[in-house]
């Protein structure tokens, strides 16, 4: 039996942003990833100087796994979150993924701020390790890819969305996918889903589409082996 999948992007909490609005549809969304194989979600609410607070985030999660254990969905939830690259710096060290040093950035989408190479080299040095969220849909990179590459470096970490993989945003996003995909600068693949019909949290189709590009190995390193690093706070494995 397949190892399950792991959402390292998922905004499944209800009620705390954009996502699901409704506990029955967080509920939903946990059945459509169990389905699709996925066994565990980091939860990751938008997060920016208005909060939430990681202590709102960490009580919601907890309530949601009770509810999830009560109507025996075979997922786990961990807190996390999506953080806005305007957040006060020095809040960034507590907005981290299951409380290790990954941390989720993500920066406008329209597009790629000056300031973005200094924010990732400042929290490095802060011991964080920064995953940049869906790069592939930011409208600077579309243009130029190179844009991404240029600010990349070894403790830096790229998540692309599995809708962009197979076309959902468009050809220009997809290429811009297939790119940084097939130049080696991708580390995981996540849903980032917002609800169950638009966006729901699927990877099976995304891990296979990748599989036919990079290989079984590869791809399964993406939605398994690194997201499962992420969870335990370990170095992501690289080829």
């Amino acid at each position: 039996m397949p190892l399950p999948m792991i959402d390292c992007h998922c905004h499944i909490l209800p009620g705390v942003d954009d996502g699901s609005q409704t506990v029955e549809e967080s509920l939903e969304m946990a059945k459509i990833a169990a389905h699709d194989g996925i066994g565990k979600i980091i939860a990751t609410p938008h997060v920016t100087d208005a909060g939430p607070s990681p202590e709102v985030i960490a009580t919601r999660v907890n309530e949601f796994n009770l509810l999830l254990q009560e109507k025996n969905i075979p997922v786990q939830v961990f807190p996390g979150a999506e953080a806005a690259s305007g957040l006060t710096p020095v809040l960034f060290s507590r907005h981290t993924l299951n409380r290790t040093s990954y941390v989720l950035i993500e920066f406008p989408h329209d597009h790629l701020p000056s300031f973005a190479k200094n924010i990732l080299q400042w929290l490095i040095t802060k011991g964080l390790r920064p995953i940049i969220a869906h790069p592939e849909r930011n409208y600077s990179i579309i243009r130029s890819p190179e844009t991404l590459l240029n600010i990349l470096s070894k403790d830096i970490h790229v998540q692309i969305t599995g809708a962009s993989i197979l076309g959902d945003y468009g050809r220009d996003i997809q290429l811009c996918a297939y790119f940084l995909m097939d130049s080696g600068n991708v580390d995981i693949i996540a849903s980032d889903a917002h609800g169950e019909k638009i966006r729901p949290p699927m990877l099976s189709a995304a891990r296979d589409a990748a599989a036919r590009r990079l290989g079984k190995k590869a791809a399964d390193r993406l939605v398994i082996a690194n997201p499962a690093a992420v969870l335990s706070g370990e170095a992501m494995g690289i080829g």
